[in-house]
């Protein structure tokens, strides 16, 4: 009698720091039944190097494209760590001219709870902190960072994808990744990734780079 073939399941990663990042994505793993393998990286100590040190030591198995999300506001603050941000660039352009698979850098800037606050349309760019326990009624900005359901708390509270996407200011962006899709065979690269060191200090975000891959790969969410 022969053997079943086991399905192996293909997943995209998602490399993250802080609460609110990994609440997030898993949010969208399991409501929107995307396949996500999310990687937490602790900064202390080591800042935007320990994400470089994560990434050598992930496996390619079964992945189709690495996501990297990382805070901007350390690249302002800390000279060296703006360095370390550059190598974590770098090792990015590195592994996308490889054609192995894909890395792509999201920057956001000053932090993920900035691109939190940009679901929702009466945002107005500006505290975020005052957003978050203003109109979105949480005790504190812990409070929000620890909220395990913190994408289905805001898709209930009228935020949306949509007013995110519409929100982004693509001038404002650190990293922009240059994206090209085959949808037949599930293939991503990354033609290019731009950076406008410039950008450090102005708040902005591309992480609609995840959302435009998956919605060429015809991913709805």
């Amino acid at each position: 009698m022969s053997r079943k073939e086991r399905s192996i399941k293909k997943v995209f990663k998602v490399f993250c720091e802080g609460d609110t990042e990994y609440n997030y994505f898993d949010n969208i793993r399991t409501t929107k039944n995307i396949s996500l393998a999310i990687r937490p990286v602790n900064m202390g100590g080591g800042g935007y190097a320990n994400f470089i040190s994560k990434l050598k030591c992930d496996s390619n198995s079964n992945c189709i494209a690495k996501f990297i999300v990382v805070d901007g506001d350390r690249a302002q603050t800390d000279s060296s760590e703006q360095k370390k941000l550059d190598e974590l660039i770098q090792y990015c352009r590195m592994q996308n001219n490889s054609k192995r698979i894909p890395h792509l850098l999201i920057v956001d800037f000053p932090d993920f709870e900035y691109v939190a606050c940009l679901h929702f349309e009466n945002y107005n760019g500006k505290n975020s902190e005052q957003f978050i326990t203003g109109e979105l009624k949480y005790k504190s900005i812990s409070d929000f960072k620890s909220d395990k359901k913190v994408l289905i708390n805001i898709e209930k509270k009228r935020g949306s994808f949509n007013n995110l996407l519409k929100a982004i200011n693509r001038n404002n962006v650190i990293v922009n990744n240059k994206i090209s899709v085959k949808k037949k065979i599930y293939e991503i690269t990354v033609e290019k990734t731009e950076y406008y060191s410039q950008n450090i200090g102005k708040k902005g975000t591309n992480i609609n780079d995840f959302f435009d891959v998956l919605d060429k790969l015809g991913i709805l969410i």
